[in-house]
Order: structure tokens, then C-alpha cells, then sequence
């Protein structure tokens, strides 16, 4: 299993490579020391949202885009996905969709197979770009 730090220093080598800048450049304009951008990008540190966010903005990628990119590799080419117990889909109040799913225990519940590529549960809605954002714009998460 990959971890998504891993995963998330990766792709942040890959588009940083990419730009062909170095690891000198973008810890300067991410205001990181190199070293730690360097245990970032193999993996090795934990990134908080705050550095992540500063690192994405030194090379010009929305957050949610390498958030985004990152979970696709993740899931690899299909991906099984529980169903949701009954009643919870359709807005039943959990201690009834708990209830509800223990008395369909014995109907087994069918695996849905998501395609790799599939779009996310959750989108942001708003800013489309960094300027946007900055300027204030509203961004908001619709599912």
C-alpha cells in the first residue's frame, strides 16, 4: 500500500521536474528550506496543509488539482467501493440507517467497480484560478 505522503511528494517531484526548475528554486519561492522539500518530495516528511498549499503555489498548481491527481493515482486502475448502508444514500437518519442495515445483514450488498479517472464525491465549486482565490472569491465543496 502506498502511503499518501509518498504519493503526494511524488507528484510534487513530478511537476516541479516537469517546469524543469530545481529543488533550490521552488524552496525559495515556497519560503521551505530545500532539505525539507527535498524529504517532502521523497516521501519522507509529512507536509502540513499550509506547506503543501505554499509549495503548490511556487509552482503554479491549485491544491485541489494535485489533491485530485494524487488520489487517482491512488486508487490504481479500478477500485472497489462499498455501498453505503441502507437509508443512508437516501437521507435516513443514522440510528434508522443503522438499524436498517442490520436487518438487510443477510441480503448480501452488491461492490460497485469505480472506473480509474472517475470524477470525486466532493468538487470545489467557486475560484477557478489562484488570482480568484486571492481576490476572495467564494469556494465551496458540493458533493
Amino acid at each position: 500500500m502506498t502511503l499518501l505522503r509518498t504519493e503526494l511528494g511524488r507528484t510534487l517531484r513530478g511537476h516541479r521536474l516537469r517546469q524543469r526548475r530545481t529543488l533550490r528554486d521552488v524552496s525559495g519561492a515556497a519560503r521551505v528550506s530545500l532539505g525539507y522539500l527535498s524529504e517532502v518530495e521523497r516521501g519522507q516528511k509529512e507536509a502540513s496543509s499550509e506547506l503543501l498549499a505554499s509549495i503548490c503555489d511556487a509552482l503554479d498548481v491549485e491544491l485541489a488539482d494535485l489533491l485530485a491527481e494524487v488520489s487517482t493515482e491512488l486508487r490504481g486502475p479500478a477500485v472497489r467501493v462499498r455501498p453505503l448502508p441502507a437509508g443512508v444514500a437516501a437521507g435516513v437518519p443514522a440510528d434508522d440507517a443503522a438499524a436498517a442495515a442490520a436487518a438487510s445483514e443477510d441480503a448480501p450488498a452488491a461492490e460497485t467497480l469505480v472506473p480509474a479517472g472517475a470524477e470525486p464525491a466532493l468538487a470545489l465549486v467557486g475560484a477557478t484560478s489562484r488570482a480568484a482565490h486571492r481576490a476572495g472569491a467564494a469556494v465551496s465543496l458540493a458533493a
